[in-house]
């Protein structure tokens, strides 16, 4: 995959882009991805740290000589995981690149391919490989996803929680949300204004106008948990509004929804 960006209105976005989409071979475009920089690059880096952080993933993969080496390389190791953030960004990058050979990107899971004895070399430069390592030894780790089609782009659903993940909300859900409110609002204010009415003045159709107004009778927790990003992984736009027709009782939303 190749690194690109598109800009819109000012918005750079970030991609990793298969080589059929750039080279336009409609042999293979089928299977080619598109995947948002922003879907990737968290999941590997909270991955990496994870691995830092688990002092027998260190000593598996490093098994220095001498032992005194060896729990300066693990105690520097989890130094830089707890702090990672802390980090200056080239001092993230640098890691990463020197560490991360190739990423492989499958279906059900992403592999990160490490060579593990650059890791003494770069924390700690003292730090002396056992005889049998060599440049070439890999180790590889692996995060479940599953992979959702979201337009030209690719969505990754992880499996499990992130420990590292902050909540981040779904920038559509809450502007359904937001949007919802208000048709609500302009529906209270209208004066027996009829719907078609009311729907032409908002440049929706009457059913879309409609759906939209049901969603703003959802539980005030399920709205809550949407605009704070705790959501359920699938709750997208898409599927909340495929639901409009919720039930009125707080609790069955919740169940329809996967809150319960």
């Amino acid at each position: 995959m190749t690194p690109s960006h598109a800009v819109k209105q000012g918005a750079r976005y970030r991609y990793y882009v298969s080589r059929p989409r750039i080279t336009q071979d409609q042999h293979e475009s089928s299977t080619a991805l598109r995947i948002p920089a922003a879907e990737i690059e968290p999941p590997v880096t909270s991955r990496m740290r994870q691995w830092l952080l688990d002092p027998g993933s260190i000593y598996q993969s490093t098994r220095l000589a001498d032992p005194a080496a060896q729990r300066r390389l693990i105690a520097r190791a989890t130094e830089i995981g707890k702090s990672w953030t802390e980090l200056p960004g080239t001092r993230q990058h640098a890691f990463l690149t020197t560490l991360i050979d190739r990423i492989d990107v499958g279906a059900h899971q992403i592999d990160i391919q490490l060579r593990p004895t650059r890791l003494a070399a770069f924390l700690d430069g003292a730090a002396t490989p056992p005889p049998s390592a060599t440049e070439d030894e890999t180790q590889i780790v692996s995060i479940p996803v599953r992979l959702r089609r979201s337009g030209r782009a690719i969505r990754m659903l992880i499996a499990g929680t992130d420990p590292f993940a902050a909540a981040k909300p779904d920038a559509r859900l809450v502007k359904l949300l937001i949007r919802a409110r208000r048709f609500n609002a302009t529906l209270l204010d209208s004066n027996g204004v009829p719907f078609a009415a009311l729907a032409k003045r908002e440049g929706v159709s009457p059913s879309y106008f409609t759906r939209l107004v049901r969603l703003s009778y959802l539980a005030p927790d399920i709205t809550e948990a949407i605009l704070d990003g705790r959501q359920p992984r699938d709750l997208t736009a898409d599927k909340l509004l495929a639901h409009s027709r919720l039930p009125l009782d707080w609790h069955e939303q919740r169940t329809v929804l996967g809150f319960a």
